[in-house]
């Protein structure tokens, strides 16, 4: 089925055309490229880096979903998904769509509520590509209930803020030279959360790589009486749990979530055309009954995840009530992500599993999507409270 066109809907022609630019690209320039790399690289060389991200300016996609006036391409979030499902489908794409050639901006919430020079020192120059950023939430205590989980403390101290504690499991800081940092401001109050802008070589702050499953590893991060002066707080004082659960978390899901169904996508591709190529018995693979069904299920559950995240995306841009259906992406697009890239890796044998193809590097990053951005578990908490909160059950929020 053409994921472009279905019954009732049609993407909108410059969003048809924008798609099918990041498909050429991401074929021509970002796979070709893979080939003579290492399977487990997580950069690009930099010639190649400076090369391509100057094509993807010219080609209007750098930092698409930042808005006009920061210096990116104001898509919304309907948009953001479309596009991100097909950038992220090469070997590195479930973390690093087209190894940041599309621009790394800061997370939304740096240019909706900074200062203007906030916005000027940290997030345009890093929606330009001359800084990297981070954000730091979860804790050796946990993640998923941030409310409870946060215990790295600031206090005031005259103009500053001194800042202890520890973060772990924190993406990109290892590359960054800034994040966004919550802690806790009111010890009284579950949301007593207040986050700062804090620079890589603050003394205090230190960052350790946290080796995992994936070869692009997250942090952990240590702060020792780090001291960050007032202007550096983002928001208001005690204001970072609306922050957190308006802007951050729920929002983050839909992108996620669109990442995962772009390389089931992939992996899907892959095995339907190496069915209809590899012979068992005198046979093609296609021809074999076991094969089509994993097959069909795979195109089932990709074409039912791909109106999961269309529909949160859309509520999003409506400005309605989207956690549920943001959950509900997440949580279905992450599970179903292990299942077709195990069934790929089932249909193309052992060549699933070397490093010859993206397949096996695709089934060890899947494992860690039904962690990240909120365990499963916890979505389907989220999604419990909705339906006994008054929501409709099998109707929107």
């Amino acid at each position: 089925m053409d994921p472009m066109t279905y019954e009732g809907y049609v993407l909108p022609e410059a969003l048809r055309l924008l798609k099918q630019t990041v498909q050429d690209y991401v074929q021509k320039e970002i796979i070709a490229l893979e080939r003579e790399l290492d399977p487990e690289a997580i950069e690009l060389p930099p010639e190649h880096f400076q090369q391509l991200s100057k094509k993807v300016q010219q080609m209007g996609l750098w930092c698409w979903e930042v808005p006009e006036r920061y210096g990116g391409q104001g898509f919304n979030c309907f948009w953001d998904a479309v596009l991100s499902e097909d950038a992220v489908q090469h070997r590195a794409g479930l973390y690093l769509p087209g190894y940041g050639t599309f621009g790394s901006p800061p997370q939304p919430v740096a240019y909706e509520y900074g200062t203007p020079e906030q916005i000027e020192t940290y997030v345009v120059p890093t929606i330009q590509g001359s800084r990297a950023s981070f954000f730091a939430i979860t804790e050796p205590s946990g993640g998923s209930d941030p409310a409870r989980a946060i215990r790295t403390t600031a206090v005031r101290d005259g103009d500053d803020w001194v800042i202890n504690g520890s973060k772990i499991f924190i993406s990109g800081a290892l590359q960054a030279d800034w994040g966004i940092v919550f802690t806790r401001t009111d010890p009284q109050s579950r949301r007593g959360i207040t986050c700062f802008i804090v620079e890589k070589g603050t003394p205090g702050f230190t960052v350790q790589p946290v080796p995992v499953i994936r070869p692009w590893y997250p942090t952990q991060l240590f702060f020792q009486d780090v001291r960050v002066p007032d202007r550096n707080r983002l928001g208001e004082v005690n204001g970072g749990w609306n922050i957190l659960a308006n802007r951050l978390l729920g929002r983050g899901r839909i992108p996620y979530s669109a990442a995962n169904l772009g390389v089931s996508v992939a992996a899907h591709r892959m095995a339907v055309e190496y069915a209809q190529t590899r012979e068992t018995f005198g046979a093609l693979l296609s021809s074999r009954q076991a094969i089509q069904w994993m097959l069909v299920d795979n195109e089932v559950e990709i074409a039912a995840c791909r109106w999961l995240v269309w529909q949160a995306a859309w509520r999003f841009d409506a400005g309605e009530e989207f956690r549920k259906e943001a959950a509900m992406a997440k949580l279905f697009s992450s599970e179903m992500l292990g299942r077709v890239v195990d069934r790929a890796v089932q249909v193309h044998g052992g060549y699933g599993v070397s490093k010859w193809l993206p397949l096996e590097r695709w089934y060890r990053e899947a494992r860690v999507r039904r962690i990240g951005e909120g365990p499963s578990e916890v979505m389907r908490m989220l999604i419990a409270r909705y339906l006994f909160s008054g929501s409709q059950p099998g109707g929107p929020s």
